[in-house]
């Protein structure tokens, strides 16, 4: 046993240095933690932002200069006048996302208590601006309704009142969320890469005989390459975590860093164990990458990362639920958005330990068949 783990520290800090020499791959690494984490965070959005508004205002009373008010930036831009021909066009052209149409007599209807009603156009096609504009627009025009009323001595109030209480991310802003996933996402499609391009990049510049002729057994090189990759990932993505998540963003981290990391070292054990198997089944590196796009793909659309779970059909959830990466993410989100501890994501670990197993079993099989058929 003691010579087993003497040749996997050799064999890993080869591999190691392996890495550290290939300057393209270092670039790929250190920008899918870094630049690629800031491009999607900032400019991938769930919330409203910025949104065009245009408005059609055939009452011109107080009260509807008070609704033009009340649309104001990050949410929405400044309301734009529009004539009524003119509406089609720029829906259609794709400049306006919303149409405000406040009817003639609107303040004095209301003062009556007619209830009249405000139409709002609503371009679809954005679908996230347009399901949650919709919504900020009524909550908006109400409140501001309701104060002009007040102001003008009539009582009034809705039916009932809500009252949310959030307890993570109480702006809504989706940095906080897109931030942490793409760490995750990223984590898990680099470590398929680095120990695929490992194996494969052993056969395609021939040192894989240099292997064959040591005195080294298939699975110290197996576990060299699973655990030198690995431990790249993890640093890397523990330190953008904190630099890039905590500290650029400013995303807050509510659990333990230290049970994150844990169990970050072994989903990555899963992971990279899974890319080994792939690569020992691809004989080029051109067919590897064809061949971990769906896995990948799948994965992450399963994963919950983008989709809630709950969201997906029934039977998909069933097996999504089995996955490994569907287990991380939720493990991430329990403890990192929830401080949860460890008694919390013990199944999810559990389950965790039981797919890297598996995948290390498969791995270490094709990787001694593959090195029978090179000599």
């Amino acid at each position: 046993m003691k010579r087993w783990l003497i040749n996997v520290w050799l064999l890993g800090a080869k591999e190691l240095r392996s890495v550290m020499k290939d300057t393209t791959l270092l670039v790929l690494i250190i920008f899918a933690f870094t630049a690629a984490v800031l491009i999607v965070s900032k400019g991938v959005k769930a919330e409203v932002s910025n949104a065009t508004v245009a408005l059609i205002d055939d009452d011109h009373s107080e009260l509807s200069r008070r609704l033009a008010d009340a649309i104001r930036p990050p949410y929405f831009q400044t309301p734009v006048a529009i004539s009524r021909a003119d509406v089609a066009g720029s829906m259609d052209q794709g400049r306006t996302i919303f149409v405000i149409e406040i009817p003639p007599r609107f303040q004095a209807d209301v003062l009556a208590g007619r209830s009249p009603s405000v139409q709002i156009l609503v371009d679809a096609t954005a679908m996230t601006q347009a399901g949650l504009g919709a919504s900020y627009f009524q909550q908006i025009f109400a409140t501001e309704v309701l104060d002009f009323l007040h102001q003008n001595g009539i009582i009034a109030s809705l039916p009932f009142s809500v009252t949310s209480q959030t307890l993570y991310n109480p702006n809504s802003q989706s940095a906080w969320y897109t931030a942490v996933m793409q760490i995750v996402t990223n984590v898990t499609v680099l470590s398929i890469i680095l120990v695929g391009a490992a194996v494969i990049r052993e056969r395609e510049h021939g040192t894989i005989e240099h292997l064959l002729v040591m005195p080294v057994r298939a699975s110290e090189i197996a576990f060299a390459k699973i655990l030198a990759n690995g431990l790249i990932i993890l640093v890397v993505a523990m330190a953008s975590l904190w630099f890039v998540v905590h500290g650029a963003l400013g995303v807050p981290l509510a659990g333990s860093l230290l049970l994150f990391a844990g169990a970050m070292m072994l989903y990555l054990f899963s992971v990279t164990a899974l890319g080994m198997w792939m690569a020992t089944m691809a004989p080029s590196m051109p067919q590897f990458g064809l061949f971990a796009v769906p896995v990948y793909a799948i994965a992450y659309l399963l994963s919950g990362a983008a989709t809630p779970l709950q969201s997906m059909p029934v039977p998909v959830q069933a097996i999504a639920r089995l996955l490994p990466t569907t287990r991380f993410v939720s493990l991430s989100q329990a403890v990192l958005y929830r401080g949860a501890g460890l008694h919390t994501v013990l199944p999810e670990l559990v389950m965790i330990c039981g797919w890297g197993t598996a995948f290390v079993i498969l791995a270490v099989q094709r990787f001694r068949t593959m090195l029978a058929r090179q000599g």
